[in-house]
């Protein structure tokens, strides 16, 4: 597996904070020396009934 260079992979901050002012979802990830595990998060005042399911259907959590 290739790995592709982290520029390609992850946003930046100013990008982040624009997916969330227009209701999309970002995935936060930690470092991968340790779990190597990321966290869906949304904006709390976009949140909408579908969100809630998708997060329970498919990142399996709340």
């Amino acid at each position: 597996m290739s790995r592709q260079p982290a520029t390609d992979v992850f946003a930046t901050v100013e990008e982040a904070a624009e997916e969330f002012r227009r209701g999309r979802f970002v995935i936060i990830v930690d470092d991968e020396e340790r779990e190597n595990e990321g966290d869906l998060a949304i904006a709390a005042e976009k949140v909408t009934p579908e969100a809630i399911n998708f997060m329970a259907t498919h990142a399996r959590g709340l």
